[in-house]
């Protein structure tokens, strides 16, 4: 179920996307909130972070916050922060195909179905990374 955005700065960040780039990202977009929903985490905050969509545990302070955004070369790209072990950590069990930019993102292809359930455990992780 689609969440409403919490600010209306959000809300132009996906509006302002290409229609494939935002179909992409609100798909993991509901994904954050539907796996922060099942885990202690408490409410997620919605905010941008260097022009983008980010999403954070800011009551409990559970994970590391999570950035949606588009790549130079056009992929649609999930970040954590670079210096947490969880997009390593995603790397290690992730499948083969998926391609990252070092510790600091996954990159997916906006003309593909999003592999949703391939990048739940990395969301989990980002969730709840200082659990």
């Amino acid at each position: 179920m689609q969440q409403p955005f919490q600010t209306s700065a959000v809300s132009a960040a996906f509006d302002d996307m290409q229609d494939n780039h935002r179909a992409g990202l609100l798909a993991i977009r509901t994904l954050i909130f539907e796996q922060a929903h099942a885990l202690p985490v408490g409410r997620i905050e919605e905010t941008l972070k260097w022009g983008q969509p980010s999403y954070a545990t800011p009551d409990t302070k559970a994970g590391t916050p999570i950035r949606l955004g588009t790549t130079k070369s056009g992929h649609l790209a999930v970040f954590t922060h670079c210096q947490t072990t969880v997009m390593s950590d995603y790397r290690a069990l992730a499948p083969p195909e998926m391609k990252f930019d070092g510790n600091r993102a996954v990159h997916l292809s906006p003309d593909m179905p999003i592999p949703l359930a391939e990048i739940t455990p990395l969301i989990r992780a980002a969730l709840t990374y200082r659990l």
